[in-house]
């Protein structure tokens, strides 16, 4: 049951945003947009409690609960930042906006980046963490916690593998290539011609 519903909650995150950026780009209604990207969280909330009652109702912990609350924690961590990236897409196709920038590929901009989005893990593996122990509290010592146990250290070697590749930007950034001058281009072009 927990299974069907983060997918249907998925489901609707992107429904619901559709629907928002559709409201506003398309019926230029602005505050019905907001409106309806104000439901999302409440589908967070929804997971949320189902999620606590199925374990009051006893229902053993298991992956599915884990899968819950990292879920959860990721809407947190990265939502705001995906809805705000699809919504500069969708002002560039559908209202003639500006083409959104893609993020830096070279230097400490690059590794500023990918630390800024490490953030947003540890955000994430915050609130999971939070919830699972939440969870190992709320289950005590009638049940087997076991499962919530192994998804706090998935977590955390998630921001822990996420951390390496963000300092890996910071200690070997990656370098801008040298333009071509002019003239190595014309030299190039012409030795390319001649057949050499």
């Amino acid at each position: 049951m927990i299974v069907a519903l983060i997918i249907a909650c998925e489901v609707g995150f992107w429904v619901l945003l559709a629907l928002a950026l559709a409201v506003r780009y398309l019926l230029n209604k602005r505050r019905a947009s907001v409106v309806l990207l104000l439901c999302e969280p409440l589908l967070e909330l929804v997971l949320f409690v189902v999620t606590a009652i199925d374990l009051k109702n006893g229902a053993e912990p298991s992956w599915e609960h884990g899968v819950a609350a990292l879920y959860i924690g990721f809407t947190v961590g990265y939502g705001h930042y995906m809805i705000s990236w699809l919504d500069g897409h969708a002002a560039h196709r559908l209202a003639g906006g500006p083409k959104p920038p893609g993020p830096p590929k070279y230097g400490l901009a690059r590794a500023r980046h990918e630390g800024r989005l490490w953030t947003r893990t540890l955000v994430a593996v915050g609130v999971a963490l939070a919830l699972l122990q939440l969870a190992v509290w709320y289950v005590g010592d009638d049940g087997n916690v076991d499962s919530l146990r192994s998804f706090q250290w998935i977590a955390l070697r998630a921001a822990g593998i996420h951390g390496l590749v963000a300092l890996a930007y910071t200690i070997w950034p990656k370098k801008e290539p040298d333009a071509p001058q002019d003239g190595d281009r014309e030299s190039r072009y012409a030795k390319e011609r001649s057949g050499r």
